[in-house]
């Protein structure tokens, strides 16, 4: 903090109080930002960055709850908030958001490590004396992710600013005594960096859970191919013969784009993939947890392991890991619950299981009897009405063969080419 009081002179050098602000910010705000950010990008966009954030302050407390972008104006060559449409804006996202009743708490824009710069005051003079006389300032890096130097940090700032007088007769002495007089002191304003920390809500793990998902299982679908198979068909393929071999090449067009389809998962396939990955990660975690503290209960001193062995045996403990008497606590506490998890009636528990299982498969099996006694009956219906119909024919060539002579009874006892037909 020092440091970047020294290069940034906007940053106050002043101590922290106990009393400073308590921010607690949403993730649905750096959903809003990263968005922004990335629309700007891809649309190559000039100017700033700049939005308002939209929570709730109580007392000392501020909570960051919402955000939009804002409209911007070059007065007096300075980027200013367009007053009138910021004014519709905010009026706007009150009567949206009512319960909870949220107001304007700051804004947010792309700052370096170093800190707020000149060029930011503009528009945060604005807000402290229109809208908010304590507005806070998030600053979002991204040369911190692009050089990848955040680790598990979140690449972002939060300032509160304070106007705090300037000494200028400090360095002007040279070390001599001189009158004291009374001096009227420059306020300048100051920014300090404040602890955050990331709140969310019920509402806010669906979505975040659901964009999550969203880019996780996104699918690239190329749909040239469909666009090709239902182009029109061109005036010279007015023939019969081209307009069959056009209709063939479009069934070998449409092919590769019902290939290509059967890669595209369906909705209900990608909440199962997602749910198992959640579990697959769940078991390796808890696996993980276990195995490490397994391996501290290993490389404890012995003593701690079993009773049986004396206290003077370890002589050396520099091998052993080091004791901690609230990890050991925490392990026993863990133990303790494992009642409640594992039944005490092992053998009830299994037999109980078992039966489960069993009027599972009793179920099952069940199932596949009353499919197969379905498909025998439709078995035996379509047979009935084949040997009816086949009854029929033979009583109607017995009774036409009765009448037309030696023809007649010699062709009743033969099968003919169209009693094979029918």
């Amino acid at each position: 903090m020092a440091v970047d009081a020294e290069l940034n002179p906007l940053i106050s050098t002043q101590k922290s109080s106990d009393t400073s602000l308590q921010v607690a910010l949403h993730p649905l705000v750096l959903l809003t930002i990263s968005d922004y950010i990335t629309r700007h990008t891809l649309r190559q966009q000039t100017g700033p960055i700049v939005g308002a954030l939209l929570g709730q302050q109580n007392g000392r407390e501020i909570t960051i709850e919402h955000a939009f972008d804002c409209l911007l104006t070059e007065v007096e060559d300075e980027v200013r908030l367009n007053q009138a449409w910021f004014e519709d804006r905010l009026q706007q996202m009150k009567d949206v958001h009512k319960v909870p009743a949220l107001d304007l708490v700051g804004w947010y824009t792309i700052l370096p490590t170093a800190g707020p710069q000149p060029i930011h005051l503009p528009i945060h003079r604005q807000i402290l004396h229109t809208y908010n006389e304590s507005a806070i300032l998030l600053g979002f890096h991204p040369t911190a992710v692009l050089d990848g130097s955040v680790g598990g940090k979140l690449p972002l700032s939060i300032y509160e600013s304070n106007y705090e007088a300037e000494d200028n007769t400090a360095g002007a002495s040279g070390g001599e005594d001189k009158e004291m007089k009374d001096v009227e002191s420059h306020l300048a304003l100051k920014f300090r960096e404040l602890p955050y920390s990331v709140e969310t809500g019920e509402a806010e793990m669906i979505s975040v859970d659901f964009v999550a998902r969203g880019g996780g299982n996104a699918t690239a679908v190329d749909g040239t191919v469909k666009k090709a198979a239902a182009k029109p068909e061109s005036p010279e393929a007015s023939g019969k013969g081209k307009t069959r071999a056009s209709k063939k090449s479009e069934s070998a067009d449409a092919e590769p784009s019902k290939v290509q389809d059967q890669h595209i998962l369906s909705r209900e396939d990608e909440e199962l993939i997602a749910s198992l990955t959640a579990k697959a990660n769940a078991v390796k975690m808890l696996h993980s947890r276990i195995n490490l503290i397994a391996l501290y209960l290993q490389n404890l001193p012995p003593s701690y392991i079993s009773n049986t062995v004396p206290e003077g045996v370890e002589a050396n403990d520099n091998k052993y890991t080091p004791v901690n008497h609230s990890i050991l606590r925490s392990i026993q506490a863990l133990l303790s619950r494992l009642s409640l998890l594992i039944p005490a009636d092992a053998a009830a528990f299994e037999q109980e299981l078992m039966s489960e299982k069993n009027d599972v498969n009793l179920v099952k099996l069940l199932g596949t009897i009353t499919e197969s006694i379905h498909d025998i009956r439709e078995t035996g219906r379509k047979f009935s009405i084949v040997d009816t119909q086949k009854s029929m024919k033979t009583k109607t060539d017995r009774a036409m063969g009765g009448g037309a002579g030696w023809g007649g009874s010699f062709g009743g006892g033969v099968m003919g080419v169209g009693d094979l037909l029918t």
